[in-house]
């Protein structure tokens, strides 16, 4: 009985000491939404485990896309097309997410100094149908034409907090203005990316990488232990050439200037990161990246970054890291050298000047 009770510890030992085996799975869908891709790694026990996981983020993804869409109508939903819709004629009652993101963007709207500004959709509307006009105009050997300070100006006076009102008691959201609309484009896949990744946590996920169109949220340490590297890419060419080594739950975003952009007839080039204050797209700098804690915080700073001045953009992170202490936010900017910054946080490469705020110049891995 005595050899018998051995052996059966023996065996609750052995079985004890023998360590899972994890592999990382990965999938990318290019018709997930918000106009991108979507890749989800997630290291896990088994093929049939990343399946199920995926494809709850998959539809919760999906989900977001339709919630924040101004351009597309769904059945049963009511999204931010529909709030635009209903502008100067009645309230609209939309799911919480919807406005969680709304509140969010509302707060820093004022911590950024009105820098960051979801209202400025008129605006945007503007270059939006400029911009598409330029771009076929490009592929067919033309350049694009501008919009004129009136279009503007006119489509400014439709701007502002003022002219949104936000129930959240009763979960509705109301546009007092008719030509007045709103535009999440520079949180939205951040917001996206932070929900799916905290899905990934409250599953206890052993290690996974969300990466929503460029927006990407680590969650965990690697399994090997070894820090995560993320790539900025050169703005002139493919491929990464800066990168960022960072442990645990971290967020990396960048806003570029190579990206949704068209020839001008005057032969510049106008990307689709407007400035509040100047109305016309933002040129202090090629590209932003944030790294910190939350996905959607990190990409409503990248945007509001590439259109401050630097010395500015160095402040908002002091002020937000002392909001969020938590979040431990830090940013790289990429700049031509004919705009170059002083600045003791520098280096030159490949051409261009790379600033960056004090507490990532340890972390960054020149290629």
């Amino acid at each position: 009985m005595k050899k018998i009770l051995t052996i059966i510890l023996s065996m609750l030992l052995l079985s004890s000491c023998q360590a899972k085996e994890y592999t990382m799975y990965e999938k990318i869908s290019l018709t997930a939404g918000f106009d991108t891709f979507l890749q989800i790694q997630i290291t896990t026990e088994s093929q049939e485990a990343f399946d199920s996981e995926y494809e709850k983020l998959l539809a919760q993804y999906s989900n977001y896309n339709q919630l924040f869409d101004i351009y597309n109508d769904y059945p049963g939903v009511n999204n931010l097309k529909t709030i635009n819709d209903n502008a100067g004629i009645q309230p609209v009652e939309v799911d919480q997410e919807l406005i969680d993101l709304l509140l969010l963007s509302k707060e820093f709207y004022e911590i950024t100094n009105h820098e960051f500004d979801i209202t400025m959709g008129a605006v945007l509307k503007v270059w939006h149908n400029y911009r598409d006009e330029g771009i076929e105009l490009n592929t067919n050997g033309e350049l694009g034409n501008l919009p004129t300070e009136e279009e503007l100006n006119e489509a400014f006076t439709c701007t502002g907090w003022d002219k949104v009102e936000i129930d959240d008691e009763n979960n509705t959201v109301y546009i007092n203005q008719a030509c007045a609309s709103l535009d999440v484009g520079g949180v939205a896949k951040g917001f996206a990316a932070e929900r799916l990744a905290q899905t990934l946590e409250n599953d206890n996920a052993k290690a996974a990488i969300v990466n929503a169109g460029g927006n990407n949220r680590t969650v965990n340490t690697k399994i090997d232990g070894s820090p995560w590297r993320s790539l900025i890419q050169n703005p002139d060419g493919e491929g990464g050439f800066i990168a960022v080594a960072h442990e645990g739950s971290t967020s990396f975003v960048t806003s570029g200037d190579y990206q949704r952009y068209y020839v001008a007839k005057d032969g510049n080039n106008y990307n689709h990161i407007i400035d509040p204050y100047t109305l016309y797209p933002a040129t202090k700098y090629r590209s932003v990246t944030v790294i910190g804690k939350n996905s959607a915080i990190a990409d409503i700073l990248s945007t509001s970054l590439f259109t401050m001045d630097y010395d500015e953009g160095i402040e908002l992170l002091a002020k937000v890291n002392e909001l969020y202490p938590d979040n431990d936010f830090n940013a790289i900017w990429i700049v031509d050298p004919n705009k170059a910054i002083d600045s003791e946080n520098s280096m030159e490469l490949n051409g261009y000047q790379i600033l960056y705020s004090e507490g990532i110049k340890d972390s960054i891995i020149t290629q």
